[in-house]
């Protein structure tokens, strides 16, 4: 397992996989948009609530739809391809775990050293 998460070599691929990360959270959302209103939907009596509630209801289900394609061109998501969906679920679990152990907080966290100079240097030392 790797645990150095400040080497550089360990961010390849790293925007894709958060690109990956922020469609499929952005596909779940829209998805619940569409429960979420398809309830309000059959519980709303107002003609004219009820219209608007359809007009938002076709929209969240294209924005889905849209979403969905983006996925599938991307290779992001395979709904239709069990076996390689599952082989991506795999893989996502095993970085959700290792990025889990991973020691992101270490117990020295003194930055002392780490600049060539103090940020008040430049007016005189230690008085600002």
């Amino acid at each position: 397992m790797n645990t150095d998460y400040l080497d550089p070599i360990n961010s390849l691929n790293m925007p894709e996989m958060a690109d990956m990360t922020f469609a499929m959270d952005f596909l779940l959302r829209a998805k619940e948009g569409v429960r979420n209103l398809s309830i309000a939907l059959t519980e709303t009596a107002s003609p004219d609530v009820r219209a608007l509630l359809r007009n938002h209801l076709k929209q969240g289900i294209a924005m889905h739809q849209e979403i969905t394609e983006l996925m599938i061109r991307k290779k992001w998501f395979h709904p239709y391809e069990l076996n390689e969906q599952y082989q991506l679920d795999q893989l996502s679990a095993k970085n959700t775990v290792m990025i889990g152990q991973m020691n992101l907080f270490p117990d020295d966290t003194s930055r002392k050293g780490m600049f060539d100079r103090t940020p008040d240097e430049h007016i005189g030392g230690h008085k600002a």
